[in-house]
């Protein structure tokens, strides 16, 4: 049956050789809602595998995407698809991903809403550790290649558990002011909080499509994720993740952070020569403050007064008074 099929997928692309290029990516789309669109999403939104968009693909070449498609991906849901796929099919796949949509996904708030699952109660969990170890001298080591963190006991290094996280986190993990909580932000725009006490995943919701990182208030109550798709911040409650506020802005943002004397989270973004501050407190609004050129990263002196920061393209620095708004 297998061979069969085979056979007239081979004929299938004899066919549409000599069709129009629109003809062409219909049959490539179809493949796709065939063989991955039950784990990618029909829109290559993501689901239980990873979003298949240009920019969430940044990292992955496309040689690299190939041989996932063809071998599979280990210690992962993700199969190889060697045995089903001709070579041609799993070009035309890899060539179909790294195409941008043909109309640019949209994620709202009633999106992030709806994604939105609490595991477990956080009042009903006990309020010690299940564990024991000096909490002052933990690590959390996350695992890229197989989507794992460990957490370790800092003064033997000895693992007392490690645990699945969503695919691909990116920017680090951030924690709760005393240390209970540790929250992570994956590629894919999902978030985690993951309760160190007992050793679970309590909540988690999609902030975006493609997020760039997340900074945890320094009074622990606010989670803001920077998203590159949409082009937006999204402030959360951290007490379960729920959604407060989304911010739009103009292009992607590079990333944001906490500044702690200030209260408030400072945001760079990375198609606008703009500076984003916004207060820790309702309605929490955002003061522009323009630069001379874009910033792909930044960090502050040691007052948080001034903002340093460059642009991968650039030749030098900027510096960014944020008391007086203005550019040094």
């Amino acid at each position: 049956m297998l061979y069969r099929t085979r056979i007239a997928f081979s004929l299938l692309l004899l066919l549409l050789i000599g069709l129009p290029g629109k003809t062409w990516a219909g049959a490539t789309d179809s493949l796709f809602q065939q063989h991955c669109a039950s784990c990618h999403g029909q829109q290559r939104l993501g689901g239980m595998g990873p979003a298949l968009l240009p920019d969430n693909l940044s990292r992955l070449r496309k040689p690299q995407a190939m041989d996932v498609i063809s071998e599979g991906r280990a210690a992962t849901q993700m199969p190889g698809f060697k045995a089903v796929l001709s070579a041609d099919q799993i070009q035309a796949l890899a060539d179909y991903i790294y195409q941008p949509p043909a109309h640019t996904p949209r994620w709202t708030l009633q999106d992030i809403q709806g994604s939105h699952v609490i595991h477990y109660d956080i009042k009903q969990l006990p309020d010690t550790p299940a564990f024991k170890a000096d909490l002052q001298n933990l690590f959390v080591v996350v695992e890229l290649g197989d989507h794992h963190a460990t957490l370790l006991d800092g003064d033997s290094f000895t693992p007392i558990h490690r645990f699945q996280t969503r695919f691909a986190l990116h920017g680090g993990p951030k924690y709760s002011p005393d240390g209970r909580f540790v929250y992570f932000a994956s590629r894919d725009g999902w978030i985690s909080k993951f309760d160190i006490y007992n050793l679970k995943t309590v909540a988690e919701i999609r902030a975006g499509i493609n997020t760039r990182n997340m900074a945890v208030s320094f009074d622990g109550r606010y989670a803001m994720v920077a998203n590159y798709l949409p082009h937006n911040l999204v402030l959360l409650d951290t007490e379960n993740l729920t959604p407060i506020k989304v911010i739009p802005v103009e292009g992607r943002v590079s990333a944001v952070y906490t500044a702690p004397p200030r209260n408030s989270f400072v945001a760079a973004l990375k198609d606008s020569k703009t500076i984003l501050e916004i207060p820790y407190r309702e309605p929490f609004p955002t003061l522009i403050i323009p630069t001379e050129t874009y910033l792909d990263d930044f960090f502050f002196d040691q007052e948080y007064n001034h903002l340093i920061g460059a642009s991968r393209e650039g030749d030098r620095g900027q510096v960014i008074d944020l008391n007086n708004s203005r550019t040094v």
